[in-house]
């Protein structure tokens, strides 16, 4: 992760640097719905490989955003969580939503649906 500088000029710059990454705010809208296994974000992000998932979960608990708590003896009963910093985000995740909901509206994109794949011949 990198290293918060001691002086920022706006604000913004500020909060860019806890969600600004690339990933790193999708993750944490999929983990306001509710706790989630790493194999269950790894499902809701396709276009996200593995050592980049792994690599924003532990910058997001570096900075206090989300945490891993144990559910059980098993390591899968291990959840991603928000913390109360990260749930201090939801308004803004709110907003962002229904924000990109809004444009989604007025573009030609489709969300929150596959892209069908053409069929390749065996």
């Amino acid at each position: 992760m990198k290293q918060l500088r001691a002086r920022y000029d706006c604000p913004v710059e500020l909060a860019l640097e806890f969600v600004g990454r690339k990933w790193q705010t999708v993750i944490l809208a999929h983990l306001k719905e509710s706790p989630l296994r790493y194999s269950e974000l790894r499902q809701r992000l396709p276009g996200i490989s593995d050592k980049v998932l792994s690599e924003r979960l532990h910058d997001l608990e570096a900075l206090q955003l989300v945490v891993r708590r144990s559910h059980g003896d098993q390591p899968s009963g291990q959840r991603y969580e928000l913390t109360e910093r990260g749930e201090s985000l939801r308004p803004v995740l709110d907003a962002l939503y229904r924000w990109g909901a809004g444009l989604a509206r007025e573009l030609p994109v489709i969300v929150g649906t596959p892209i069908p794949r053409p069929n390749l011949p065996k």
